[in-house]
Order: C-alpha cells, then sequence, then structure tokens
C-alpha cells in the first residue's frame, strides 16, 4: 500500500485547508485509514480515522466540530477537511493506513502504512 498525502499550507488563524491522502496498490487490504500530527518537539499525535468499508469515523477531542474526515470511493483517497484552525493546529500531519485493525485504533502502532508528512502551518 501506498500513501501520498497533499494539501498542506499556511493559513491565519480561522481559516481553513482540505488535505487528501490517495492510496494505492492493494487498497482492498485497508481496514481503516486515519491522520496523524506531528508538532515540533512533541511526539505523534493522532486526530482522526475512518472505516476503509463503512465510513465509521472518529476523531480527538480536540479537533471535534472542525475536522471533518472523508472518503472519495472513486478516487481512493481520504480527505480531511480542517476549519477555525489554530496555531496548536500547527504540525506536519501524517496519513496512515491500517490493514490488521479492526476497530477504532488511535495509537501509531495499529497502522503499517504510513504518507509522507505535509506541513501544516496556522499564524496567529
Amino acid at each position: 500500500v501506498q500513501l501520498q498525502a497533499s494539501g498542506g499550507g499556511v493559513v491565519q488563524a480561522g481559516g481553513s485547508l482540505r488535505l487528501s491522502c490517495a492510496a494505492s496498490g492493494g487498497t482492498s487490504r485497508i481496514h481503516w485509514m486515519a491522520w496523524f500530527r506531528q508538532a515540533p518537539g512533541k511526539e505523534r499525535e493522532f486526530v482522526s480515522t475512518i472505516n476503509w468499508s463503512a465510513r465509521a469515523t472518529y476523531y480527538t477531542d480536540s479537533v471535534k466540530g472542525r475536522f471533518t474526515i472523508s472518503r472519495d470511493n472513486a478516487k481512493n483517497t481520504v480527505n480531511l477537511e480542517m476549519n477555525n484552525l489554530t496555531p496548536e493546529d500547527t504540525a506536519v500531519y501524517y496519513c496512515a493506513a491500517s490493514t490488521t485493525t479492526n476497530w477504532i485504533e488511535s495509537h501509531v502502532g495499529a497502522y503499517d502504512y504510513w504518507g509522507q508528512g505535509t506541513q501544516v502551518t496556522v499564524s496567529s
């Protein structure tokens, strides 16, 4: 499975960005797709996840009501719509895929494929 993330950039506080993650090569094996983020000097943290077939979703508390994860069947992509961004959202965002877990997982170890990161910078 290969993952290609895109859509990062620089935005002012209160603004919006849309991240996309295109999956290829064995996508039928994917159970869940997720977004994580890592700010400088901090550990990689879970943001959101979506079930590849059933479209169940889950968010970390700090982004609930602001971020929306979705899946585009035709393009084999998972999107993360981010609204009302704050400087605390500044981080490198990574998409990830799990071919093993059958339930919502928020820890890094549950995901066995990772895309390259995309930088999101929110200025105050």
